[in-house]
């Protein structure tokens, strides 16, 4: 008779800390890949090297879970902007829309489950100088989001449908900054 031997131990992270994180990252990028919907708890700690039942320790219920990776995520956002490394392509920033947006198709509230928006909160701050009031500037913030989240879903579909393939990435990335830059600054003009 031969002897089963156990697999080893997996080397997960240890300490509440090195385990949150891990998960945050974890979930992360499996909502960006598929939606939360789509994602189990299982699913995420396998991915992080922890046990399922660390996550609802740590994190609570799937909503929780789903509310603190939005805020992991738009506070790593805003350290972005804060930092002046804000780019509509850079790869952290589309995660982030990437997660808010399915999130959103998925059915989440995230109006309510996040509890943080510091780039929005930067963005304002930034551009109520170039408006007559608070609501035009909260308008030209929604405007900019909305025109910069839909290049970051929608890409192929637009680039495919208007002939736009062959323009370098790196300057359809700086034009649609500049359009975000303008829509920000009150600019309407083509």
């Amino acid at each position: 008779m031969t002897e089963r031997r156990a697999a080893p131990p997996r080397e997960g992270p240890t300490g509440r800390e090195a385990v949150a994180a891990a998960v945050l990252t974890h979930a992360a990028d499996l909502f960006a890949e598929r939606g939360p919907t789509a994602t189990s708890i299982r699913d995420i700690a396998e991915r992080a090297g922890v046990n399922h039942g660390l996550v609802f320790r740590h994190f609570g219920t799937k909503d929780e879970l789903v509310g603190q990776v939005l805020d992991h995520l738009g506070a790593e956002s805003g350290a972005l902007a804060a930092a002046g490394g804000f780019s509509v392509t850079d790869r952290r920033f589309a995660r982030h829309l990437r997660v808010l947006a399915r999130c959103i198709l998925d059915g989440y509230p995230v109006e309510t489950l996040q509890q943080r928006f510091p780039v929005m909160r930067q963005l304002l701050e930034r551009t109520r100088a170039e408006h007559a009031d608070d609501r035009a500037a909260a308008l030209a913030v929604a405007h900019a989001a909305a025109f910069g989240l839909g290049w970051q879903l929608f890409e192929p579909f637009l680039r495919a449908s208007t002939g736009l393939q062959d323009l370098p990435d790196a300057e359809l990335g700086e034009l649609i900054g500049d359009r975000i830059g303008r829509l920000l600054a009150g600019d309407d003009r083509s």
